[in-house]
């Protein structure tokens, strides 16, 4: 039986990657790169792309390099030790921004971009695969997946909402203010990482495969649960990029800029703050929901039901900041969803792993859980350069100044460009929220 302190320290992992790292590149990302940064749409959306290719090889690629693994450290823990301080370090460096040409820059955002991806890799599929070695017990398993996700929403929570604060506290340039955050949080998140690594404990043994073999691939591929597991781990990622990606934006274009209320500043990352505590709260109800359904696939279907309704909701709210408090409210109830069937996620990749070893008498948990990662940087990332492309598509130009750096035409912002930014905050997500729960609904693994 696991400890308290083991769960939290399991819980760190991914309040480092998932709430730090991985929210501030969901969120933050596409403002900082097209109005800090000074990359065009073009590039943004093409940076992204070419990191999702570099991440087809390397993912499963350390997969199945993490499952090879043997030291006195364990399989997986080994990669969250060592690979914490250039986690935190690479993710520091990509918030800088330097003092270059266009040219320059691109080749830098180019360059760290995909060495952090690399990085997040090295430290995140090894972290995932944890789970199917360090508990052989399903209800267990549950409940390391709510500390995970509780973990990741309470820092992203905490991340998000002190975002604003934290760049009024340092001053200076917009870019001066990205860089010290960036060293600040990429400290924290390679200090949780190295924690995570050395308190936990790997009790089961996996069936090693011991040489490498493409069977393992053409076995995944006729594993039906990891099919399903895959296309349902895109959507969510899917879901949740676009509105991350888009929330900049729609505070910059369709409510002119922060809102205060009651002294509270309320901008783009305070705002999806406000989702990231809900998500941390019914985190840890998916255990009871679950089992309250019948069973975790049938517990991600009403989850997505919900996300789809109050999706639908949120585009009839009119373009006025006057609304704030019932866009909020909305995106709480959304919230309550994602909430939900998050932790189920990674437990159900538990599932599939096991399933995996069943039916084919090789572990692959480092292969499976790597897909994993690949889908929430597929999903996330696609939909970011989506976002570039629908919003140029749209009408939105960029104008450079007479330094090479470029931004958007304010008077290029129409009420076609403002209706796309609001359409990819609402119904691009509820479509997506729809073809997971049919995803969720034929799931193969009943339980």
């Amino acid at each position: 039986m696991a400890s308290i302190k083991e769960k939290i320290a399991y819980a760190l992992g991914d309040a480092a990657a998932g709430g730090i790292v991985w929210k501030v590149m969901s969120i933050a990302f596409p403002l900082f790169f097209t109005n800090v940064f000074g990359l065009s749409f073009a590039d943004a959306a093409v940076l992204m792309l070419v990191a999702r290719m570099f991440d087809v090889v390397t993912d499963p690629l350390m997969g199945t390099l993490a499952d090879r693994t043997q030291s006195r450290w364990g399989t997986y823990r080994p990669w969250l030790i060592f690979g914490s301080i250039p986690f935190g370090l690479i993710f520091a460096l990509l918030l800088y921004t330097p003092d270059l040409g266009p040219v320059g820059k691109r080749i830098y955002a180019y360059s760290l971009y995909l060495l952090m991806m690399a990085v997040y890799t090295m430290v995140n599929v090894p972290y995932g695969s944890l789970l199917g070695v360090m508990t052989d017990d399903d209800n267990e398993k549950n409940q390391f997946s709510a500390f995970r996700m509780i973990g990741a929403y309470a820092m992203g929570f905490a991340t998000l909402l002190s975002f604003p604060y934290l760049q009024k506290w340092i001053g200076g340039t917009n870019a001066h203010q990205y860089a010290v955050t960036g060293a600040v949080l990429g400290v924290i998140a390679a200090i949780m990482t190295m924690v995570c690594g050395l308190l936990t404990k790997e009790r089961l043994k996996p069936v090693r495969a011991e040489k490498f073999s493409f069977h393992q691939f053409a076995d995944l591929i006729h594993n039906k649960a990891w099919l399903y597991m895959t296309a349902m781990a895109i959507c969510t990622n899917f879901f949740n990029g676009f509105r991350y990606a888009v929330a900049g934006y729609m505070f910059d274009y369709c409510l002119h800029g922060s809102v205060t209320v009651d002294d509270l500043i309320i901008n783009f990352t305070v705002f999806m703050a406000f989702g990231e505590v809900t998500c941390m709260v019914f985190g840890g109800v998916a255990p009871w929901f679950a089992k309250k359904v019948g069973s975790k696939r049938m517990a991600f279907f009403w989850s997505a039901v919900f996300c789809l309704v109050t999706s639908v909701a949120f585009f009839f709210i009119p373009m006025d900041s006057a609304y704030i408090g019932l866009m909020i409210a909305l995106v709480i109830l959304t919230s309550m969803g994602i909430g939900i069937y998050s932790p189920l996620l990674w437990s159900m990749y538990a599932d599939v792993a096991d399933y995996h070893t069943k039916h084919f008498g090789t572990s692959a948990t480092g292969l499976i859980f790597s897909s994993g990662t690949m889908s929430q940087k597929f999903g996330t990332a696609i939909s970011g350069s989506l976002i570039a492309l629908l919003l140029g598509w749209a009408g939105a130009n960029m104008v450079t100044d007479a330094m090479g750096n470029t931004s958007i035409d304010p008077a290029s912002v129409t009420v076609s460009v403002l209706t796309m930014v609001w359409s990819l905050f609402s119904l691009f997500p509820a479509a997506i929220a729809l073809l997971l729960m049919l995803l969720a609904y034929k799931f193969p693994i009943k339980k």
